[in-house]
């Protein structure tokens, strides 16, 4: 147990449920869409976006994943011990200077973006008097990761640019995959098939969640799906084919009644037009729960799922009010749970309401909820 499952239920202010079978069957549609012959990875990065790395990645590699992908070193000399030494761990920035060793000693496999990268990850090699595998990026056009293909064409004519490195995966990464008619989808396309050829002979990677959507000829060898496997729905616009994962909840601290003129919260930002009555959550941005969703979000109440209680007012830190007025005058005992991510309330809904994004709506989850995992 890590100590966020440690937070009491009794004590907590919010719940946070994750469906650990949901996770993986997700991972196995996935893996039924694009065909046996493509293999399907899982991205585990940012502590498996929010939901713990430690319960989602064993639940993946249970389900048959064998290859994962962090961000950075440190996220992979963390997960290696929960999963099988047969896994593959993929650090996507590559080596920060003076990590190489550290890479290496641990069988990680740094994914190479710049020509520096490259040299430091080679020095480390013919250190340690071994070759070592690694992945290569190149970019597409994205401008974010990768080597340019000025880059990938130097390195083509240099017989010794790979010397003590076993590359076994180019990848690159789509920039608009969640707009299948974005034209930079289909250019992309065509510069990593360009670039591909130019370096050593290694399985190819393009797609991650939203590009597995984009047909088979972006599937290449392997797909890394990481959104789509939390839940998120990869085809933005069209039914979510993904099982919901996660379900959160926030407990009432009290409710009360306000006259017409009063305000509510930080700042005086909403005022009561008419006589209202005011529940205050024990959930605030100290849980991920942005200071803004005030007018932006909305929670329900599970026996009145139908009846949409929007946020007002300035979140607080450690609290939120929600304008219950429209219950009327159902009981409202302390402690009684509001939904706040879940079916009546679908995480889309939820990120397009607060102007972003479901990632950064999970991966924003604070440590204070009592969390549950369910069907490991």
């Amino acid at each position: 147990m890590n100590a966020r499952e440690a937070t009491p239920r009794a004590g907590a202010g919010g719940w946070l449920e994750v469906d650990l079978g949901a996770i993986a069957a997700n991972w196995r549609a996935l893996r039924e869409k694009v065909g046996p012959d493509v293999r399907v990875g899982a991205a585990v990065k940012a502590d498996a976006y929010g939901l713990g790395m430690d319960r989602v990645a064993p639940a993946l590699y249970a389900a048959g994943c064998r290859n994962f992908f962090v961000a950075h070193a440190g996220e992979g000399l963390t997960l290696a011990p929960m999963i099988g030494r047969d896994a593959a761990i993929f650090v996507l920035n590559g080596c920060m200077p003076g990590a190489e060793d550290a890479v290496a000693d641990a069988n990680l496999l740094p994914v190479l973006n710049s020509l520096d990268q490259i040299e430091r990850y080679r020095a480390c090699a013919q250190a340690a008097g071994r070759s070592l595998p690694c992945a290569v990026q190149v970019d597409s056009g994205m401008s974010r990761f990768g080597l340019s293909a000025s880059e990938v064409r130097a390195l083509q004519s240099d017989a010794h640019a790979f010397r003590g490195l076993i590359p076994v995966l180019v990848m690159s990464h789509l920039a608009c995959a969640d707009e299948p008619a974005h034209p930079a989808n289909r250019a992309q396309f065509e510069a990593f098939r360009a670039l591909r050829p130019m370096l050593p002979e290694a399985l190819a990677s393009l797609a991650a969640s939203s590009g597995i959507f984009l047909g088979p000829s972006f599937h290449f060898d392997l797909v890394r799906p990481g959104a789509a496997l939390y839940g998120i729905n990869p085809t933005p616009g069209q039914p979510n084919p993904m099982r919901d994962v996660v379900r959160l909840y926030a407990r009432l601290i009290q409710a009360r009644n306000v006259d017409t003129g009063t305000a509510v919260g930080y700042g005086a930002h909403f005022i009561a037009d008419r006589p209202r009555r005011i529940a205050t959550l024990a959930v605030g941005y100290g849980d991920g729960w942005p200071r803004v969703a005030g007018g932006r979000a909305f929670a329900v109440l599970p026996e009145k799922p139908d009846i949409h209680l929007p946020v007002i007012g300035r979140v607080s830190m450690d609290s939120l009010a929600l304008d219950v007025t429209e219950l009327g005058d159902v009981p409202l005992p302390a402690g009684v749970p509001f939904e706040l991510i879940g079916p009546h309330v679908p995480l889309e809904t939820v990120a397009e309401g607060l102007q972003t994004i479901g990632y950064e709506v999970l991966t924003s989850l604070g440590s204070r909820y009592h969390r549950t995992y369910v069907n490991g």
